[in-house]
């Protein structure tokens, strides 16, 4: 088996923003945190673990990480888990709440950039990480929001607040 072709590379580079984008065979990102009224960001119903707010924080952080470490040579790990889930259960503000998905929003455009510029090599290894190629944070970025994302359904769900 050799290189991929130009067509092979494509196809996957558009493989991979739509699973970074989500929404093919559960909700996207849009979905399950627009519309979720700010009276809910800090609700965790029936013993839930997390709100709301901690589930798209973690999400923030975690993904922003994600992609510090793919591109930043001077990457330094945050202490987990400590630095990946926010402190408190609520946003101080439904800004801030939009400040967050924003970010999220941010750091998913910059990542289907990368994706998208056939100079990227999706098989290199990170030089300064332990064998980890690009592909493989791309696929961990979008498997890691998808969990998440599954999470906020059920919890938006469990507060009656999911019309998806």
């Amino acid at each position: 088996m050799g290189e991929p072709t130009k067509t092979e590379d494509t196809v996957l580079r558009n493989q991979l923003v739509e699973l970074l984008r989500g929404g093919s065979a559960h909700a996207d990102f849009d979905t399950c945190v627009d519309r979720l009224p700010p009276e809910c960001y800090g609700t965790k119903p029936n013993g839930a673990p997390h709100s709301a707010w901690q589930l798209l924080e973690h999400m923030r952080i975690a993904l922003h990480d994600l992609l510090v470490f793919s591109t930043d040579s001077h990457y330094m790990a945050p202490k987990w888990p400590d630095n990946y889930w926010p402190r408190n259960e609520a946003p101080e503000s439904a800004e801030e709440w939009q400040i967050s998905a924003n970010a999220i929003r941010a750091d998913l455009a910059e990542f289907e950039e990368l994706i998208q510029n056939p100079n990227t090599n999706l098989y290199a290894k990170i030089p300064w990480g332990e064998g980890q190629t690009f592909l493989r944070e791309v696929l961990l970025a979008a498997d890691h929001n998808s969990y998440h994302l599954g999470q906020l359904v059920m919890l938006r769900k469990q507060l009656d607040a999911w019309q998806g």
